[in-house]
């Protein structure tokens, strides 16, 4: 073993330490991966960036432009307002068939951004029939990963696969050459879970009161709120006088939250320009101790909170539940830090972790990926979160809003491009990088989604993840690392044929995507399968279609993919309800890959 491969394998190793231990970013890793490469001398750097511009990243790109184009117009929240029409109360028929539309949609757009759309759904659906929602949000997280199986676009690893055979100067994966594997693996899933997973699920009543509110008043229950919620009288001879909210300081200081100022008889959410003047009357939400320390060092007096005060709140202020996402910037953030209510007219009145709410005095703790927090303000801002998808999505909107109905001027439109896109790719008229990018520019000049907004739609965490890793297959291969992986293998498991070689990387890489990215497992593992395929005289196509399945069966660990991270924190789960439930269906997955793959894929070359 060389110097520069075992160079390559210490540095392979300490990225994959680096991407389990999740202390540093993964684009970060990436990063560093890149210029450790180039710094060593082992690529140059035109061969360490030629991530940047590969196809499979472009590709990547224009889907994630193409999703947000479909939300945007639309079309992802009208199948959930059909299945919600249509569903019914029946825990049975609603887990089949949500696990069947997300799944479906999953198979043409990003599986995180499928369940984003759908847990606020599911939430709703469960607290009208009455279903706990942890009986319903873990099965669509495992039906979005099975979703991905079914197109060529439906998750990267199919993706990058396809294009590892054109590196080898073979045609590539067809748009529904994973269908037929992708039906049956959906369809063995979709019975396991009702006929075992689902008595793995669990069924905790708390999650279900946490999650069946629909009044404002219930949302402020389930935090703890309404009971803290107090009515302040500014006085004249109070310190507070002529200072703005920003400069009042009271949540650093006092712990408590301002959430609108009456002036004059009118009732207005509390900004952070806001300016307090005397008679003012600030209805804000703290603990008893705090409130009397601040009504004590400032000056002010409590008054009675009457039911003309709270009708008059409640036409004027609303609240809404919302869900930090992976690539939130408020993540390892307190809320006194990041500045909350400046950002976004909104103030914070409570969070929940892992489903339940956060003690006192959380303003200085450090938000983490998952947490729910309870957030009030004018009924305008309330109404601008349902457009806000980098740091939040929505999960409950109280009844007293009225619904917005999304915007479908444009989405016959947005419909007729993606079954260009399909057509296209489908039959091979032009490469599938072509038909993406062509599909993507479509939604931007027919107005489907702004240029604004197609930049926001960038999972750019993402891209330069895959940019990065690539590089690291390009290094595996010419320090012969690849070959010497290629040959442990055959020498290991090739005398047992080659259904143990697929056994092998299957649970090779099943195991890996269960820790790190499935993208970067299969970016790493593409290339030694080809060479150990090659090594047994063997076709490359099974063996590749076996690593893609693989890489999706991240079922088993709540951190395996974003979207089961997605669905801890709503669901209430625990880290062994995903292995009680993923690792059977994992094997399921691998029997199934074992036995059809060689049927639709010979082995011989």
């Amino acid at each position: 073993m060389s110097g520069d491969m075992i160079f390559v394998f210490g540095l392979l190793l300490i990225i994959i330490i680096l991407f389990v231990s999740d202390k540093v970013r993964l684009d970060v890793v990436a990063i560093g991966a890149i210029l450790c490469l180039m710094l060593s001398g082992l690529l140059t750097p035109v061969e360490a960036l030629a991530g940047f511009g590969d196809p499979v990243v472009l590709l990547i790109a224009g889907l994630f432009v193409i999703g947000e184009g479909l939300y945007r117009t639309g079309i992802a929240f009208a199948v959930g307002d059909w299945l919600m029409r249509v569903a019914g109360t029946h825990e049975l028929r609603l887990m089949v068939m949500l696990m069947l539309v997300v799944a479906g949609l999953s198979a043409f757009m990003s599986s995180t951004g499928a369940v984003a759309i759908f847990i606020p759904i599911v939430l709703s659906l469960a607290a009208k029939s009455g279903i706990n929602p942890s009986r319903l949000l873990l099965p669509i997280s495992l039906a979005s990963l099975m979703g991905g199986m079914l197109t060529l676009i439906g998750t990267p690893p199919n993706l990058v696969v396809s294009i590892q055979l054109e590196r080898e100067g073979l045609e590539p994966f067809s748009f529904f050459s994973f269908t037929p594997i992708g039906l049956l693996i959906l369809a063995s899933g979709i019975i396991y879970v009702l006929l075992i997973g689902r008595h793995l699920l669990p069924h905790r009543t708390a999650a279900k009161a946490r999650r069946s509110r629909r009044t404002i008043r219930e949302l402020a229950d389930a935090y703890g709120v309404r009971k803290r919620i107090r009515r302040l009288h500014l006085g004249a001879n109070s310190p507070l006088h002529g200072q703005t909210i920003e400069q009042a300081r009271l949540l650093s200081r006092y712990d408590t939250m301002v959430i609108g100022i009456e002036h004059d008889g009118f009732l207005a959410p509390a900004l952070s320009h806001t300016r307090l003047e005397h008679n003012d009357s600030l209805l804000v939400a703290g603990n008893d101790s705090n409130l009397n320390s601040l009504c004590s060092d400032e000056r002010l007096n409590e008054t009675p909170l009457n039911k003309y005060q709270l009708q008059l709140a409640k036409k004027e202020l609303g609240l809404a539940e919302v869900l930090l996402t992976p690539n939130s910037e408020l993540i390892s953030h307190g809320l006194v830090e990041v500045n909350f209510r400046e950002q976004h007219g909104l103030t914070v009145l409570g969070i929940q972790r892992m489903g339940e709410p956060l003690e006192e005095n959380f303003s200085h703790t450090a938000l983490e990926f998952g947490d729910s927090l309870l957030v009030a303000g004018g009924w305008r801002s309330i109404c601008r979160l349902q457009e806000e998808h980098d740091d939040f999505l929505v999960l409950n909107l109280p009844e007293e809003i009225a619904e917005v109905a999304p915007r479908r001027r444009k989405a016959p439109l947005a419909l007729a491009i993606l079954a260009i896109m399909l057509i296209l790719m489908t039959f091979n008229l032009v490469p599938s990088v072509t038909a993406v990018l062509l599909a993507a520019l479509a939604m931007i000049v027919t107005g489907c989604i702004s240029m604004n907004n197609a930049y926001h739609s960038l999972n750019t965490q993402s891209l330069v993840l895959i940019a990065g890793m690539l590089p690291m297959a390009t290094a595996l291969d010419k320090t012969g690392a690849v070959t010497l992986l290629a040959n442990g293998l055959v020498n290991g498991l090739g005398d047992y044929g080659p259904f143990a070689l697929m056994a092998g990387l299957f649970v090779l890489t099943s195991l890996f995507s269960q820790f790190i990215s499935n993208t970067a497992t299969t970016v790493l593992i593409a290339p030694i399968a080809v060479a150990a395929a090659i090594a047994l005289n063997i076709s490359v196509y099974p063996i590749l279609m076996t690593v893609a399945i693989a890489a999706s069966t991240a079922f088993a660990t709540p951190v395996a993919s974003p979207v089961n991270t997605l669905v801890l924190g709503p669901g209430g789960y625990k880290f062994n309800d995903f292995v009680k439930i993923g690792v059977p269906l994992q094997i399921l997955a691998m029997l199934i890959t074992l036995l059809t793959v060689p049927l639709l894929f010979p082995l011989t070359p």
